[in-house]
């Protein structure tokens, strides 16, 4: 099976985007010390999955796991803010947290358009 390009354009623009989530949890303090730019990267990201990498037939899917992806990374992220006044691990994991909500709810958007507009036939 030969997958077309902008699958594979889609794809690694995705796995760009999770990897830079990752570094950016990683590597910044807080959320507030980091910059801008890192932040809108990943919006231009998530809005460049969601437009090229979600086709009709696996846009439920989609929806489904990214619904599952932000509801654990806004509703787990606040525990590990009590936990992480001097843990480097629990402030990484709730910053890479974020970073991902920051690329997913982008994606999120455009597919559920994506999907209302074509069950809607417009």
């Amino acid at each position: 099976m030969v997958k077309s390009r902008e699958n594979l354009i889609g794809a690694y623009a995705f796995l760009i985007g999770v990897v830079l989530a990752i570094i950016f949890g990683f590597f910044n303090q807080s959320l507030e010390e980091a910059s801008g730019f890192f932040y809108s990267t990943l919006v231009i990201i998530g809005l460049f999955v969601g437009y090229m990498n979600v086709s009709d037939k696996n846009s439920g899917t989609f929806l489904f796991a990214s619904l599952a992806m932000v509801i654990v990374g806004s509703l787990g992220a606040d525990p590990l803010k009590y936990v992480s006044a001097h843990n480097w691990v629990a402030t990484s994991l709730g910053n890479i947290l974020h970073s991902l909500l920051i690329l997913f709810i982008p994606a999120t958007i455009i597919v559920s358009l994506k999907t209302v507009f074509a069950r809607a036939k417009v």
